[in-house]
């Protein structure tokens, strides 16, 4: 699987750009906010619906604009897939693969398969739960549908059932209400506690390895699932916090605050890890995406580097590097220095200043 080429019509500072990316490894370099990442942020969205920054998409349009366009062609198992996205500021987005509409995000997922690597990432270790919640559904949702139908459904019961503890304030009869959506919240909930945990434990089954290597045989990493709430308890759990639940308005129970441990030699990273463990323990999970959903789609995924080498030292960059050698991966930098310095093959290379890209080899 890789991607052949991305068409952008007033996509954040490009007013119109068309990019042809080489089955290998492709390097956007410039200054500072030129674009760059706004590239790999729109391969991200064209194969996810989402972008990785979180923006709302009247937020990704082009200033002045009402409208943004993006065309990505995907190139599968011997067929060439074309994936088109129409973002609009005042209503919902509209898709359609092979000219074909969408009406439901859950059928683009499987088209492409991206792993998205960012400096942010290398603080997902030290950052809060939410920031640990995020890795486990972005990557669940690209590998299993029934994950993404199943998390959908939870949130938007979720946020009924926030709702409905706000008008019960004002409404007391309303309580009456809440076994209903306790029911369905448990029902969904208890789906998405086991499916975490199964993904969890085939991760922690490639994590142990890439971690060895990446530091010379001298830490053994585990991840270990902290539910908020257990399958089996999760009912119970919830009927019990309901009076904290109207009394905050929040529902305070469930897997929306669940969390997992990265453990080295048996030490909690998060409290007593060095920076340099939670980076190489970042670094170790977005690898061992890469095996999983090799394993899982018996391909090879894409991979969008944002910079991250400036933030990796000289060991870790050529690692890496070496271990994306035969997948096709966009990397965003300043300069090309660290490439140079790794003597690591780069087939395509892109000038990217104030939203166009000009190719600067070949």
């Amino acid at each position: 699987m890789y991607i052949e080429s991305v068409e952008l019509k007033n996509f954040r500072n490009y007013a119109s750009a068309g990019i042809q990316f080489h089955p290998g490894i492709n390097l956007f370099y410039g200054n500072n906010a030129q674009g760059k990442t706004n590239i790999l942020e729109a391969v991200y969205l064209c194969g996810t619906t989402k972008s990785h920054r979180g923006n709302k998409d009247r937020e990704i349009i082009r200033f002045q604009e009402e409208e943004a366009h993006i065309r990505m062609m995907v190139q599968k198992e011997y067929r060439t897939c074309r994936i088109d996205m129409h973002l609009k500021k005042n209503k919902p987005k509209g898709i359609a693969i092979n000219g074909i509409p969408i009406k439901k995000a859950k059928e683009l997922f499987g088209t492409t398969n991206l792993i998205f690597f960012s400096p942010e990432d290398l603080h997902l270790i030290k950052n809060g739960p939410g920031s640990r919640r995020r890795f486990l559904d972005l990557e669940l949702c690209q590998l299993d549908q029934v994950y993404l139908a199943q998390l959908s459904s939870y949130q938007h019961i979720l946020n009924q059932r926030n709702r409905l503890l706000k008008e019960i304030r004002h409404a007391p009869k309303m309580a009456d209400t809440l076994d209903v959506w306790d029911l369905q919240l448990v029902q969904y909930g208890e789906r998405i506690l086991r499916m975490r945990r199964k993904f969890l434990e085939e991760l922690n089954e490639t994590i142990g390895k890439i971690h060895q290597r990446l530091t010379g045989g001298m830490e053994q990493l585990s991840l270990t699932y902290e539910p908020n709430v257990g399958e089996e308890a999760f009912a119970r759990n919830l009927f019990e916090c309901r009076e904290r639940d109207l009394k905050l308005q929040t529902t305070t129970a469930g897997p929306h605050r669940d969390d997992f441990c990265v453990t080295v030699n048996g030490m909690d990273l998060r409290k007593f890890g060095s920076q340099g463990q939670q980076r190489t323990a970042a670094l170790s999970l977005k690898l061992s995406e890469i095996v999983l959903v090799k394993e899982k789609i018996q391909d090879t995924p894409i991979l969008l580097l944002d910079d991250v080498l400036s933030e990796l030292d000289k060991n870790r960059q050529k690692y890496l590097l070496e271990y994306i050698e035969n997948i096709q991966t966009l990397i965003t930098c300043t300069g090309q220095e660290d490439f140079l310095e790794n003597k690591f093959q780069i087939h395509k290379i892109f000038y990217v200043e104030d939203g166009k890209v000009c190719l600067a080899n070949g």
